[in-house]
Order: structure tokens, then C-alpha cells, then sequence
């Protein structure tokens, strides 16, 4: 019988993760534990280790993009079974008390846990998850769906806050792993889609192309016609204003990060005539059973690259230099 588990911990900020060897997590009442099958690696992950993000818990296993497969269940739990695959999230517990889970709106919940933050997550062999914030998934492939347990999720938030298909011309800065996947739908949804890279990176450019742009240029550029809508997934403050700048009057800059630098001073002719600044602030259960229903119907394809769990530092500072490509994917 399996005892023990490898996998990689944060100490603190400034240095990499370590390799441990670890006790096997056992499931409390209302969770299942599950073997990690992929865990994808997000930019929340290098503001966690990074020390952007206040407050994680210490020492702490990151990854909250996991694709698992349940080996055990905790007591009361019969919504899910042994051999079962899930995905596992960024919010991983609610109070499921206070006004904001009463009223739907749990992603804002004042006592809220988050999976590879203040709970272990899944750059390791073996996790445990809350049931209530499992989903369960049908495709074999869990590298190309690990990347939608965060990038697609919080991407599809963020373009439901800016008013969804509503929007025809829509603006994506940053053009990584969020906007590669939400590209796809917006393109299904038959919206013009305008890609804003960093200045001069002509391979994201032409990967926007290719997945569907009708345009693609730095974020220091204008787009040909007037946007309806900007997201932004890139966590560069300097961004609200440009986007504001570039949308029409009445439109929307939603902003998908969980962490940007400072915003800086902008005249207020910028957001006259109804313009609207929004931010998201992680997911609902709705987003993922909507988004995750939605996914296979387009079809949404990820491109990703595969790291071994030894290597998740390498496969940090690859995403942290922009030397990726769509998504990286840890696979046990």
C-alpha cells in the first residue's frame, strides 16, 4: 500500500521548490483524494512564488490547474467514485454561509480557501480536493485539459463580465495560456478577436493569427477599428488605461488577474462616456460547469508543453520569461 508521495513545495519566496517526499494526504469528511494525473502551471503560481501574493500557507505544494483520478473517498462522500477523473480548481473551499455563498456569489467568499495557496495543490503525485469544488471530466487527455482548470476557467469569467458573445470586436492583451483558450470560443461565437502581444513578439502575433485573430500587435499599438471589449490577462497595470483608450464609448476593460502592478494616473477623459473598469475575482462552480459543458462543444484545443514534476522550477521560469507558447503542463 502507497504511504508516501514526491512532490514539489514552496518555502519561501526567492527560492525554488524543493522535491520532497511527503506523507500520502488522506481525505477528510467531504473530500476525495485523487492521483495526480496533470497539473498545469499558471501565472498565479509564479505570483504565489514569487511572493506577490500575500500570506500562503508555509510550506505549501502549488498547482490548482489539476486533472486527478479519485483513489479514495472521504466520509459522505457518494457524488463521486474511485477511478473517477476530475478537474480540481483554483477555489477550493467555501464557508457556504456567509451572504456572498448565499447569493451565488461564492467566488467572493470572506473565508475562502484556493488550491495551491492556502491548501496543498497538485505539482505533487497525490491531492485531496473538497468535493463540492471537483469536476468531473470525461477526456482522457489530461494535459491539454489541465490548462482549462485556471487559464480557461478565470478566461471565461472574464469574458462573461464583459458581456460574453454581446461584444463583436474584442481586444485580449497578454496572449498566453488564457487567451489561447478563450480565442477559440470567441472565434466560434463568431467575434472579432485582436490580439495584443508584448511589443516586437512577433511568435505570439502569429500564434494569435493562427488560432483566429483578425489582428495581431503590440500592446503599444492601436487596432484598426474600435474595440467593444478589452480583457486583460497580462498583470501590467499600464495596460487599464491603453485598453480604455482603445475601446468605444460604452465599452468595457475587464481585467482576469489575480495580481498587477500599480495602475498609473490616467486623465478621466479615458473612462468618460460610460467606458467601465472591472476585475475578476476567481471562479463559481457555475463558470466551471458552464465553461467546461461549453469547451468540448467548440472544440477548445490547448497547446501546451510537457514538464516532469522534478522540473516544475524550469517549467516556472519558462512562463516567467515569456518562453512559452500556450501553456506548460506538469505530468507526475
Amino acid at each position: 500500500m502507497i504511504d508516501s508521495m514526491r512532490a514539489m513545495r514552496f518555502h519561501s519566496p526567492g527560492r525554488p521548490l524543493v522535491l520532497e517526499e511527503l506523507p500520502l494526504p488522506k481525505p477528510a469528511s467531504g473530500e476525495v483524494q485523487f492521483r495526480v494525473l496533470a497539473c498545469g502551471v499558471c501565472r498565479t503560481d509564479l505570483h504565489v512564488v514569487d511572493g506577490e501574493l500575500p500570506d500562503p500557507r508555509l510550506p505549501l505544494v502549488p498547482g490548482h490547474e489539476i486533472i486527478g483520478e479519485v483513489t479514495a473517498l472521504g466520509e459522505g462522500v457518494d457524488d463521486l467514485a474511485p477511478g473517477q477523473r476530475i478537474g480540481v480548481p483554483w477555489l477550493g473551499w467555501t464557508c457556504g454561509e456567509c451572504e456572498a455563498c448565499r447569493a451565488g456569489r461564492e467566488n467572493l467568499c470572506g473565508r475562502a480557501e484556493f488550491t495551491g495557496y492556502t491548501r496543498d495543490g497538485g505539482y505533487a503525485e497525490y491531492g485531496v480536493a473538497d468535493t463540492r469544488y471537483c469536476f468531473p471530466v470525461q477526456d482522457t487527455d489530461a494535459q491539454g485539459l489541465a490548462p482549462l482548470l485556471c487559464a480557461g476557467l478565470i478566461g471565461y469569467r472574464t469574458w462573461r463580465l464583459a458581456g460574453g458573445e454581446e461584444n463583436r470586436r474584442l481586444g485580449l492583451y497578454g496572449f498566453g495560456a488564457a487567451a489561447h483558450i478563450l480565442i477559440q470560443l470567441s472565434v466560434a461565437r463568431g467575434q472579432r478577436v485582436f490580439a495584443f502581444t508584448r511589443p516586437g513578439d512577433t511568435t505570439a502575433q502569429a500564434f494569435a493569427r493562427r488560432l483566429g485573430a483578425v489582428w495581431a500587435g503590440g500592446s503599444d499599438e492601436s487596432p484598426p477599428e474600435p474595440l467593444d471589449a478589452a480583457l486583460l490577462f497580462a498583470p501590467v497595470g499600464a495596460l487599464i488605461p491603453t485598453a480604455l483608450a482603445q475601446v468605444r464609448p460604452g465599452g468595457t476593460v475587464v481585467s482576469g488577474g489575480i495580481h498587477m502592478s500599480d495602475i498609473p494616473a490616467f486623465p478621466y477623459r479615458l473612462l468618460w462616456e460610460e467606458r467601465c473598469v472591472k476585475s475578476v475575482a476567481n471562479l463559481t462552480r457555475r463558470d466551471g460547469e458552464e465553461f467546461l459543458s461549453l469547451a468540448p462543444q467548440v472544440p477548445i484545443r490547448t497547446e501546451t508543453r510537457a514538464y516532469p514534476l522534478g522540473e516544475a522550477n524550469r517549467a516556472l521560469a519558462d512562463l516567467r520569461e515569456g518562453r512559452l507558447t500556450g501553456a506548460a503542463v506538469l505530468i507526475p
